[in-house]
């Protein structure tokens, strides 16, 4: 019987890898990944091995795009967020260096040609400009040659994964019968819980005491419950009643009022970056850098994306692709 080829991929804005990761679990091999971003970089090597560090930009200005593989088989890409979430100012394509890095994207496609692409990004991408900006998008794709599909999907709903994330992916294939193929993944039960990711025995510093006079009488007050995750929203705090942990965002490095926080048997803590690295799919076996404060370890977390949603997805392009 003959032995089919694993179908070949390279991951952009590859961050701690969380796409690869999703893509691998299905039989896809990474022949190349690029970030910008060094302690994001760092923990994809301590992890996956060589990641080409440099900005998109740089690396397309090079003649004939040498860093870029010649042949690959889908081109990944999970491209800032920040130019389109709510969260950050909005601004789209105009957000020189980050918004406009999508156009990077589209010219490795029109040059090196992929059977097929995966982008990820906010929901809000769908909505942005009055739909303007994801108009373009489609236009772009099918300028050089892909025909896209697009879903927005949670990962309480679609990975098993107690956290609300919602996200758009966007799946494009050079041949239109192959994007027939192709479809998203049906929504499933959620049947993990926020027991199944807390750390037994997290370290003193990650709680809350009358040390932090100016946040602990609130949190006091507030958090009373051991099965809800709770927000510190500097001037009220915020109960999620269902259970499941709010999206963890790229700003949870910026101050622990944007980690998720919880009350365990000892007392009132935040949510530890383990913790937060299961509330994205990532496996036990994901190492993170102890060489890495914690502000940059909530950063790239906050930044990656889910990997169960990913890998169901990707199972279906591979189907797509090989059938």
């Amino acid at each position: 019987m003959r032995k089919t080829k694993k179908l070949k991929a390279i991951d952009l804005f590859a961050g701690i890898g969380g796409i690869r990761m999703g893509f691998e679990s299905t039989g896809f091999e990474t022949i190349y990944a690029n970030d910008s971003d060094k302690k994001a970089a760092e923990t994809y090597r301590l992890n996956f091995g060589d990641i080409h560090e440099a900005n998109l930009f740089d690396v397309i200005a090079a003649r004939d795009m040498r860093p870029i593989p010649k042949r690959f088989d889908i081109l990944l890409g999970g491209f800032p967020c920040q130019p389109f979430s709510v969260a950050g100012h909005k601004r789209g394509f105009a957000d020189k260096g980050r918004g406009d890095l999508l156009f990077g994207v589209i010219e490795i496609l029109k040059t090196r040609k992929p059977k097929a692409v995966f982008l990820e990004n906010v929901k809000h991408l769908k909505n942005h400009d009055d739909e303007k900006t994801f108009k373009r998008i489609q236009d772009e794709l099918k300028k050089a040659g892909y025909y896209m599909k697009a879903e927005v999907m949670n990962s309480m709903t679609h990975g098993n994964v107690p956290q609300t994330r919602e996200r758009i992916y966007i799946v494009g294939f050079r041949s239109p019968r192959t994007l027939m193929k192709f479809h998203f993944p049906d929504k499933m039960a959620l049947t993990k819980t926020m027991a199944s990711i807390l750390e037994k025995g997290a370290e003193e510093n990650y709680y809350y005491s009358d040390r932090y006079p100016e946040i602990y009488p609130k949190l006091k007050a507030a958090v009373k419950h051991r099965d809800r995750f709770y927000q510190y929203r500097r001037i009220y705090v915020r109960e999620n009643k269902n259970g499941v942990c709010p999206t963890l965002t790229a700003s949870m490095g910026e101050g622990g009022h944007n980690v998720p926080i919880i009350r365990d048997s000892k007392g009132i803590r935040k949510l530890t970056p383990r913790e937060c690295a299961r509330l994205q799919g990532f496996p036990e076996s994901f190492l993170l850098p102890r060489t890495q404060a914690n502000a940059h370890l909530y950063k790239q977390i906050g930044n990656s994306v889910s990997v169960p949603v990913v890998s169901r997805i990707a199972e279906n392009i591979r189907i797509a692709l090989e059938s």
